[in-house]
């Protein structure tokens, strides 16, 4: 088992060993195990709070290995709407502390049946899609390379 404890700055000379393909929820994970599409047995033991960004590359102790996350295609909801519904509808969502990507034309967000309903009743659009998910880090998420 390769372990990962460090997160280096974006570097295309670094020479990538693996590629771990991880979803949202999978890139807030700071200690985990996860299995690669090889079938090789990864564990991340990152600083408390990492939140993992596409592209990142990782290295153990050594800095001997070297492993690039490259963020999954998953199951969203995608929200249309005019700007004064959306932005009603984040409002509506950031109250449940439901993670949410925001950008000018749309919000998305994980699927979940109660939620589907709220949107549709506040009278949004709803597109079920398998895309790459970047949720907000919040007012106190950080991003850092150590």
């Amino acid at each position: 088992m390769l372990i990962f404890t460090k997160t280096q700055v974006i570097n295309s000379a670094i020479p990538v060993n693996l590629k771990l393909y991880l979803t949202a929820e999978e890139r807030s994970r700071s200690r985990y195990r996860f299995i690669t599409q090889d079938n090789q047995e990864i564990f991340l033991r990152l600083p408390r709070g990492t939140i993992l960004q596409d592209g990142d590359i990782l290295t153990d102790e050594n800095e001997e290995n070297f492993i690039q996350i490259i963020a999954k295609p998953e199951p969203v909801f995608t929200v249309i709407a005019d700007e004064i519904l959306l932005l009603r509808a984040a409002y509506h969502l950031g109250n449940r502390h439901i993670p949410v990507e925001i950008n000018t034309g749309y919000l998305r967000l994980s699927p979940d049946a109660v939620l589907r309903e709220m949107i549709l009743h506040l009278g949004l659009t709803i597109k079920e899609e398998i895309v790459t998910f970047y949720p907000e880090l919040g007012a106190y998420g950080n991003h850092s390379h150590t």
